[in-house]
Parts: structure tokens; C-alpha cells; sequence
């Protein structure tokens, strides 16, 4: 975005009574610069690093700064000057998550010597000056700072610690209590559960917004930041997250009157205006029907994992051929009403596309993870139907993404996608029995 869209956006903001607050990642996250060549040497690890995460091993490109070296600090500051002067908040989010290379790079002599906890906080020491400088408030994660408990009452205490967690039973109430026991000044931050899951988990974020707006209470949070993410690529669409919106916002706003809420009717009232009384609970049921294929994997559903983890790897834990067919039987009895619903909504095709979408890719991992349960995944007969889902999905998905956002991070979003193509197609074209004809143009 330019300068001047940032200034744009601001003013639209203010006319409503919304605060646009900048974010600028200035620790970890910081992959996108750091491949260039023109910022490589600033890299902790400049050739990447190997990271394992819930069991696997992946490499990962160069991804945070290296704390040790001042121009790191310096080139946050070249970037905080471009960026601050669009913005008429006096808040700033700084990031300075997920740093998982720390330490093992060219920080790891600074890591031994004195801590992983005390050059992580000299370097946001570093950044906290910055801020300082151009009279903003700042903002940062909390997840690297709670694990060095001892370092809490160092923090700045004119800062805000953003604690985040995406899991019902985040430790909210244990990590409120020590930054309450230090004087710092922290949000609670749930979120919206839609990421990483193709329609939700609904559920889980109920209970993940509740937790978070019961323990910020009770241990005089100063705020609730409501996150919304696209990990892996976003495939997920936007009216997926209006359950978690509306729980974020009614939640922290009267928790008594809210803590039990389904939010199905206010649903169907505020969001989708359906006169029909469809959608609210359409929407609050898909977002559970990945139960019934098995339990949910960390931050995620097995659904999504169906539809987009490679051939290769296990189907996951508890996922069973019955089992997904029940989920196939339930998912589409949650999304038979959607042809009658009446949303008064100048989007309300669109949405409703979406949700179709949605409920392909869902069923498509379910018949996907059949065939890998039942070793059919190379029969050229599945592989070719397979496919035809596959270039309806994608099709689809290209002209809703389209319909709503700007086309910068469509490529990403497809990605998936046209990794299963190419996977069944692949198999495909070394039986010398394929045949396939596209159901939808593809570029």
C-alpha cells in the first residue's frame, strides 16, 4: 500500500471512530526482507535455519534479525520513518514475535553468554527507544518475553505486552498474573479461530475469546485485541470470521450478558442480515463439522490438513475412513438450507459462493483422506475425480479472492491447491491410461 492509501484509510478510519494502528514486524517475521540480497547480511541465520513444529522438520529461509548487530536496530528505524508519519495513532505494534532462530545463528555466542532472555530484551530495549523518539506508544507480542519470568519486571513500563493465544485453554490466567505482578500494561489477544481450518472452529474460539476476556479481567488487562490470521496461505474466506468477530467484540463489552452466547441470532441479525434465519447457524455449525473427521490437531483442523498436506505424509491421528464419512453426511446436512437463505447484503452472492467454496474443499478432504486411508489415492478413476473437484475449487477460489481483495496474495492462497492438481494430474499422466479434460480454465 502507498503512503497515500495509508493516509486514506486513516482519515476513513477516524470518521468512524476507529483507531488504525500501525504493525510493522522489527524482529522475527522478516523473511520477506531478509531473502534480498540488499538486507541478507542483517540475518540471524542468512541461509536459513531448520525449524521442527509439532513433530516435523522443515528448513525455513532466513526469518528474524540479528539482535546482536546494531544495524538491525538502525534499519527498523530507516523503516519506522517511512511508515509512522501516515499514521494518526499514537499506538504502534512492533511485532518481535516467533523469533525461533535466535540464538542459532550469528546471535548464539551473545545467546550462551548471557541468556536467550536477556539479548532478546536488549534488542527490544533497542526498538523501545526508537519508539520513544517518535512519541509513540509501543506494542509487542508477549509470547518470547513470558518464557523469562525473571525479565518481566524490566519491561518498560510505558510499552504494552500483547498476549496472545489461539487455543480455548491458552494459559491466559498464568501469563495475566505475571505481568499484573509486574506493572505491566498488557491486552489479552484471542482470535478468531478461522485460520488454518477452510470454515472455522467454532467452538474453540468461543471459548478462546472467553477465556481470554474472564482472565483479562481478572488480572486488569487494559484491552482485548482480537486477531484475525491467514496462516498457510489463507484459504480461508472472510464471512468464516464473522462468528469470532462478533464474540471478540460482545465478550470484552459485557461479559456477564455475553460469556454463553452462541451469537447464531446475532448472527443472522447484525452480520448477514438473513431474513431467513439461515446463515448465523449455517456458519456456527461448519465451523464445528471438523469434529466429526477426528480430533483437532494444535491450531487447526484435520480437514485442512487433509486438503493440504503432501500425499506422502500420514493421514492424522484419530481420522478414520467412517469417520470421515460421517463427517461427509454431517457437513452437508449443515449446508443444505444455504439456497434459502435472504441475506440483505449488497455482498450476499458473493457470501454465499463462499461458503459453497468452503464446503467443497471441506468435503474434498474428507473424500481425499478416504482414498489415502484406503491406499485408492493412485487409482487413475479417483485421481481424475479428484481433479475435477479440485479445478472447481480452484476456479472458484480465484473469482472469490478477486471479488474481495486485491490480487497480492492470491498467488499464496492458491497454492495449495494447485499442488493437489499437479499431485493428481501428476499421477495421472504417468498411467498411461490418463485422460483429463479442465472443468474450469486454468492459467
Amino acid at each position: 500500500m502507498t503512503g497515500e492509501e495509508i493516509l486514506r484509510l486513516d482519515t476513513c478510519c477516524r470518521e468512524r471512530f476507529v483507531e488504525l494502528v500501525p504493525n510493522q514486524n522489527s524482529f522475527g517475521h522478516m523473511h520477506h526482507w531478509l531473502e534480498r540480497t540488499r538486507y541478507n547480511h542483517l540475518a540471524e541465520c542468512p541461509d536459513g535455519f531448520e525449524l521442527t513444529w509439532q513433530g516435523q522438520t522443515r528448513h525455513m529461509p532466513p526469518f528474524s534479525l540479528n539482535p546482536t548487530d546494531r544495524r538491525s536496530v538502525e534499519f527498523m528505524g530507516e523503516l519506522f520513518s517511512e511508515l509512522l508519519p501516515h499514521f494518526s495513532s499514537e499506538k504502534f505494534n512492533v511485532g518481535c514475535d516467533e523469533t525461533w532462530d535466535v540464538g542459532k545463528g550469528r546471535s548464539a555466542q551473545a545467546v550462551e553468554e548471557k541468556g536467550a532472555g536477556r539479548v532478546y530484551l536488549d534488542y527490544l530495549l533497542g526498538i523501545y527507544d526508537l519508539i520513544k523518539h517518535h512519541r509513540r506508544t509501543m506494542h509487542y507480542w508477549g509470547d518470547i518475553i513470558i518464557q523469562h519470568p525473571d525479565l518481566v519486571p524490566e519491561l518498560p513500563k510505558d510499552s504494552v505486552v500483547l498476549e496472545w493465544g489461539y487455543e480455548a485453554d491458552h494459559p491466559f490466567e498464568e501469563h495475566g498474573s505475571e505481568f499484573a505482578r509486574s506493572g505491566i500494561p498488557f491486552f489479552v489477544c484471542p482470535g478468531t479461530s478461522s485460520w488454518n481450518t477452510i470454515a472455522g472452529r467454532t467452538d474453540n474460539c468461543l471459548g478462546n475469546v472467553r477465556n481470554a476476556t474472564e482472565n483479562g479481567l481478572r488480572h486488569g488487562a487494559i484491552g482485548l485485541l482480537n486477531t484475525d490470521w491467514g496462516d498457510n496461505n489463507h484459504t480461508q474466506y472472510l464471512p468464516v470470521s464473522y462468528l469470532g468477530f462478533a464474540a471478540g467484540a460482545a465478550m470484552p463489552w459485557c461479559f456477564e450478558a455475553n460469556r454463553d452466547e452462541d451469537f447464531i441470532a446475532a448472527l443472522d441479525m447484525h452480520a448477514f442480515r438473513d431474513e431467513a434465519r439461515v446463515m448465523g447457524k449455517l456458519g456456527h455449525e461448519l465451523g464445528n463439522a471438523h469434529k466429526q473427521a477426528g480430533p483437532a490437531p494444535h491450531n487447526s483442523t484435520v480437514l485442512f490438513h487433509l486438503l493440504t498436506q503432501a500425499p506422502d505424509l500420514p493421514v492424522p491421528d484419530g481420522v478414520t475412513v467412517e469417520s470421515l464419512r460421517q463427517a461427509d453426511e454431517h457437513i452437508r446436512s449443515v449446508v443444505e438450507p444455504l439456497g434459502r437463505a435472504r441475506m440483505d447484503r449488497e455482498d450476499a452472492e458473493i457470501t454465499r459462493d463462499e461458503f459453497a467454496n468452503a464446503t467443497r474443499m471441506m468435503l474434498h478432504a474428507c473424500r481425499r483422506g478416504t482414498a489415502m486411508l484406503e491406499g485408492s489415492l493412485d487409482s487413475t478413476e479417483i485421481q481424475e475425480e479428484l481433479a475435477a473437484e479440485m479445478n472447481i475449487i480452484l476456479g472458484e477460489h480465484r473469482r472469490l479472492w478477486t471479488a474481495r481483495n486485491r490480487v497480492g496474495g492470491l498467488q499464496d492462497s492458491e497454492r495449495a491447491f494447485e499442488e493437489r492438481l499437479r499431485e493428481y494430474e501428476g499421477t495421472r499422466t504417468s498411467s498411461h491410461a490418463a485422460r483429463h479434460t479442465d472443468v474450469v480454465p486454468r492459467s
